[in-house]
Formats: structure tokens, C-alpha cells, sequence
């Protein structure tokens, strides 16, 4: 067990055994798949002299896809990319490459974001907790199975809970690895920092791989309340400046960081925390590193060759594309000189998981868990009067995104009731998290509340002013690009500015105002009102808000320093589905109220 109280444990000393592990088989289709990855030849065949190649393989960003499904459309997962998901079409390359290249030269590891992102992974924390059934989590129990050799910690790991990533780090085979996460207020690491992994390979001496973990340090904004006064979230940079050279102490020949963490150097969170898409600059700054997987971003980079400073020596990197689509695939040559191992060439590739079926072992080992999920998913909680869309609600008040300010509304004014800020007006902020969310005409299910409402948020309320809400508008409406008054209207091409994100693009309901999109950014919130009355900067509003935004992501302006007022740990989604339930039905009629437009120099685009 990795406890995050426990004393510090003698990691340094802590090397897991020789890789070989279980075997699960069946799968195996496409061979041809393995001329993707690089591979000159069979791995079975003899070695000229002292050298040899071992494959490290990679996955991140799973986000709790063990089979191809989508639980918001109750079919297979299909894009139109022609793109598969899951750990099963994982475990059926994982499977090919090890019999193509021999197991003992391979090893598999996993760079974070794995228990949460769809109803399977919400259900398993929430619905029917494995730290309440004591059962294994469908994630631990695929992944277990495959055989990986270590993985590293995501920043969606923390989204439950301490106690449950507690639970499934207890139910992984895998050491889990964190160095940077560490105990609040010391650089005492909280998890396991590094693992040596001893490669026996027919013929060669050991090889011994050391793989340094790495978390991302937007976990102390975005789980903000699970983690503060428990862990602090140190840089990756000094993080790996600090560990590498123990690994190598250690006796590694080769040496791989496993980072949850993207490429590019920047953060979404500003300059308040280290930065959060670092995996260049650990390669750029910190000497003796050999390969980085890294995740995070969710994009596909087969191959990126970063040079040292100090040493003058490249380092690989590859990220695979999230949610088992890609897996990634390096290739590392190693040459026996003077009784120690050392690199002398290195690549990387990813491999694609259409290439394959899915592995029918990993396919029944959590068939049971999957249907109780589609089960869960599937049940009917209310009935619309008509169809609702999200289509529009980048550019339009709809009457679907109304109805999660409803909900959110609702609960927090019964929270203040009664309470000093009883008086004050409840206003709503939300964004729209998926254009494909619909509630059809008729029954709606809790998979349809899913599909609009997509994260595991909670609910909290927080005191702003006007003068504060115009400026988070303003913030807000950045998301847009500054579009001419005479331009055709095509909005879809309007947004999406600045590289912002749908789910960038808060929308408030209680108040009502334009977005005017001729005038440049800082100027386009006008006729912001309450009830009919233009809003003084120093009026006070109680503001229904998901913790992510309190927590300071995105970086909206003060939301993160606001007094909370409320804060019990509702989860939106559910909440949602509570309130449909008992009312039965959904009439757009009863709450959809168009409180804000877009408008070019004061008229209507729409």
C-alpha cells in the first residue's frame, strides 16, 4: 500500500522483480502491424556481438476505456477518424509486439489519467464504490492482466479522493509512481518515485531500466479540496533533476520518466503553480534521462527528439493518443562496453489500435462490470416535452445548458436559505461541455444527463460582485474570435479563439447581457443587468459554480480568491439526475429564458 501518511518508505532500495509476469494470450491479428513500429527485424534473432534492442511500450490518458464503447450512445465507439478505444485493442498490440519481439525485451508502462473520464469509471467510484464493495476496479483488473510495469499518477487520479486512489493503487500489481507528489509542506514523496526494472534477456547481461514518475502540479488547483494541507505538487523539472541521478546511482543502464505532463511549456493555470506541460524542458534540463512517455494533452506525437543542454545527448519522446487509441513504442539499442550498458541509438513510434481486435480475455474479464454499467446508464430518470440540443450552445442560449443552471440554481438557493446571503440573488455559471449532448423528445435517460454533463464535478456557490462578474464575462468571451459587423454569420468558425476549449466558454443565467464580438477583447460585455436593472459594480451575487472553475482552472479572474458560501460535495451530474427524477418531466417552457446573445456593434448575429 502507498500511503499518503505513511512515513517515508526506502524507495531507493525498492526494485521490482525480474519482468517477467502473466501472459494473457488471444487477439493476436494483423502482424503486419509490427513493421509500424520500426522494427528492423524479428527480435528473436541473434544479436550481433554486444548489442541489443529492448521496446519500451507506452499508454496514457486511458480515462477509464477498457472496452471500445460509448456509454453516451449505448454502441460502439466510432469517430471520424476511424479510431477504436479501450485496454482490450491495447492488450492485443501489447500481446503482438511481445511475441514478435520476445517478452523478455519488452516492458510496458503508463504515464496517468486512468480511473476516471467515462460512466465506467464514475460508477465504480461513485455507484457502487470499490472502497465501499471491496471489488476490484475494472481499470486495475484489465491492466493487472496485460501485465504493465509501472505507471505513473495523473492529475485525474485525485478526482475521488485520496482514499480511493489509495484503494486502487492497493488493487495494482504495478507500482504506481508520483515523485513530485510529496507530503504538504515537505519533499517527503507521498507515493513510490522510481522503480528499477531488471530485463533478463537470452544471452546479455542484465540490463536494469529505472522509470521515474511524474505527476502534473495542476492537481493543487483542480483538486483543490482533496488534496490541500495533505500534498503539495512539486516542479518536474527539479523533481527529475533530484531523482535521476539516484536512479542512476542505482545502477540503471537506461533510464525512462514516465511524466503526466505535455510538451509544450506552458500551463493552463498561469504562473500560479510550476509549470504543468513540461516534459520538454525535464528532457531539455535534466541530464541523464534516455526517453520520456508523457501524456496529458491528449495528442498523438509518435516521435519528438529533444537535446540535453548540460550533455549535449538526445532524449525521445512520444505521447500516444488518449483513451487506448495509439500506443506508444520505443525502440532502445543498447551496447555492452566495460562491463556496463550504454544507449547508442533510440526511436519511437505509435502504433495504431484499429490494427487490431480487441483481446477476448480482457473482453470477459470485466464483462460483468461493464454491463452493469450499461445497465446504470440506460435507466430512464425523466421524459422531455420536446428535443433539446447542445449543438448550438457555443454561440446560443439553449434551452439544454438552461437546464443544468436550473439545477444548479435550485440547489443552492435551498443551501442559503436561511443563512446570512439569503438575500441575495443566485445567479449560475456553466459552459458547454459537449455539442453532441441531446435530450430527446420523450424519455431521458441518465446516459443522455452524462452526455451533456460530462466531468465529475461538484457544486459549490461563492460570493462575487458585479464589477467581478463583468470582468469573469469578459474573461469568458475571449473565446471568441473579434469578427467584423458585416461578416457572413458562421458561427462555428467564430469560436474556439485563443485555443480555448468549449468547456472554456462559461455562460452566466440570473443576469442578462450581450457579448458583443466586433469589439476587441476587454470591451465586449454590455447591458450586464439583474431583473431589469443595470448591475452595480458593488452588488453582491451568491454564484452556483463547479469546483473545477473555484479551484482556479481555466484561470478565470477572481472565482478562485471569492468567499465560498457552499460547498457539500454534490456532484453536478447527479444532481441532475436527482432533480429530473423527481420532477418527472423536463419543459424547456418552465426555464429556458434567453438572458444572453452574441450581437456585432450592439445588433443581434442571430
Amino acid at each position: 500500500m502507498q500511503n499518503p501518511k505513511a512515513p517515508e518508505p526506502r524507495w531507493c532500495s525498492c526494485h521490482v522483480p525480474d519482468v517477467s509476469r502473466r501472459q494473457v494470450l488471444g487477439g493476436l491479428t494483423a502482424a503486419s502491424a509490427l513493421a509500424l513500429a520500426g522494427w528492423p527485424g524479428s527480435a528473436r534473432a541473434a544479436t550481433s556481438g554486444k548489442s541489443v534492442t529492448i521496446t519500451v511500450m507506452g499508454t496514457s490518458d486511458l480515462h477509464s476505456n477498457a472496452l471500445n464503447w460509448d456509454y453516451y450512445k449505448d454502441a460502439a465507439y466510432t469517430d471520424s477518424g476511424g479510431n477504436v478505444v479501450g485496454l482490450a485493442r491495447v492488450s492485443s498490440l501489447v500481446n503482438q509486439i511481445r511475441a514478435d519481439r520476445g517478452r523478455d525485451r519488452t516492458l510496458l508502462f503508463d504515464a496517468g489519467d486512468t480511473i476516471q473520464g467515462t460512466p465506467l469509471g464514475f460508477y465504480y467510484a461513485s455507484v457502487e464504490p470499490i472502497t465501499r464493495t471491496g471489488g476490484i476496479h475494472p481499470m486495475a483488473r484489465q491492466m493487472n492482466a496485460i501485465g504493465y510495469d509501472a505507471v505513473a499518477l495523473g492529475n485525474h487520479e485525485f478526482n475521488y479522493g485520496i482514499p480511493f486512489l489509495n484503494r486502487w493503487i492497493e488493487q495494482m500489481d504495478a507500482p504506481a509512481l508520483a515523485a513530485n507528489a510529496v507530503h504538504a509542506g515537505t519533499r517527503r514523496p507521498a507515493y513510490r518515485p522510481y522503480v528499477i526494472k531488471t530485463m533478463k534477456v537470452h544471452g546479455h547481461p542484465p540490463i536494469r531500466v529505472g522509470v521515474l514518475g511524474l505527476t502534473n502540479p495542476g492537481v493543487a488547483i483542480w483538486d483543490k479540496a482533496n488534496v490541500s494541507g495533505k500534498l503539495d505538487f512539486l516542479d518536474l523539472v527539479e523533481t527529475a533533476r533530484r531523482w535521476v541521478p539516484v536512479i542512476r546511482a542505482k545502477g540503471a543502464d537506461v533510464v525512462v520518466v514516465s511524466a503526466h505532463s505535455g510538451d509544450s511549456g506552458t500551463s493552463s493555470y498561469g504562473d500560479a503553480l510550476p509549470v504543468e506541460n513540461a516534459a520538454a524542458l525535464v528532457a531539455e534540463q535534466v541530464p541523464g534521462i534516455d526517453a520520456i512517455l508523457f501524456g496529458h494533452a491528449h495528442l498523438e506525437i509518435p516521435e519528438r527528439f529533444v537535446t540535453n543542454k548540460a550533455t549535449g545527448r538526445t532524449v525521445v519522446l512520444s505521447e500516444p493518443k488518449c483513451w487506448g487509441q495509439r500506443l506508444s513504442v520505443f525502440d532502445l539499442t543498447l551496447v555492452h562496453e566495460r562491463g556496463r550498458w550504454k544507449v547508442t541509438g533510440k526511436s519511437a513510434t505509435t502504433v495504431n489500435s484499429n490494427t487490431v481486435e480487441e483481446d477476448p480475455a480482457l473482453v470477459t474479464l470485466v464483462k460483468k462490470q461493464h454491463d452493469a454499467v450499461v445497465a446504470y446508464v440506460n435507466k430512464e430518470v425523466a421524459t422531455s416535452t420536446e428535443e433539446m440540443s447542445a449543438a448550438e450552445s457555443c454561440w446560443k442560449d439553449t434551452a439544454i445548458l438552461d437546464y443544468v443552471h436550473l439545477v444548479q440554481t435550485a440547489k443552492v438557493k435551498e443551501a442559503v436559505a436561511g443563512t446570512g446571503n439569503a438575500s441575495l440573488p443566485v445567479v449560475s455559471i456553466a459552459a458547454p461541455f459537449s455539442r453532441a449532448a441531446t435530450f430527446p423528445a420523450g424519455k431521458v435517460t441518465i446516459r443522455d444527463i452524462a452526455g451533456l454533463y460530462i466531468y465529475d464535478n461538484t457544486l459549490l456557490a461563492s460570493i462575487l460582485t458585479g464589477s467581478q462578474i463583468k470582468a469573469y464575462l469578459e474573461y469568458s468571451a475571449r473565446y471568441f474570435k473579434q469578427v467584423d459587423p458585416g461578416a457572413p454569420v458562421a458561427p462555428a468558425s467564430w469560436t474556439n479563439a485563443n485555443n480555448r476549449p468549449d468547456y472554456n466558454y462559461d455562460q452566466f443565467s440570473g443576469v442578462t447581457y450581450d457579448v458583443d464580438i466586433a469589439k476587441p477583447e476587454g470591451s465586449r460585455i454590455t447591458n450586464l443587468a439583474y431583473d431589469g436593472t443595470a448591475v452595480a459594480d458593488d452588488q453582491k451575487f451568491v454564484v452556483a459554480v463547479n469546483n473545477y472553475r473555484q479551484s482556479g482552472g481555466g484561470g478565470f479572474p477572481h472565482i478562485a480568491a471569492a468567499p465560498v458560501v457552499y460547498n457539500a460535495q454534490v456532484a453536478i451530474r447527479e444532481a441532475i439526475v436527482e432533480y429530473a427524477s423527481a420532477a418527472g418531466t423536463i419543459d424547456p417552457a418552465t426555464f429556458h429564458v434567453e438572458n444572453w446573445k452574441l450581437v456585432r456593434d450592439g445588433t443581434p448575429v442571430f
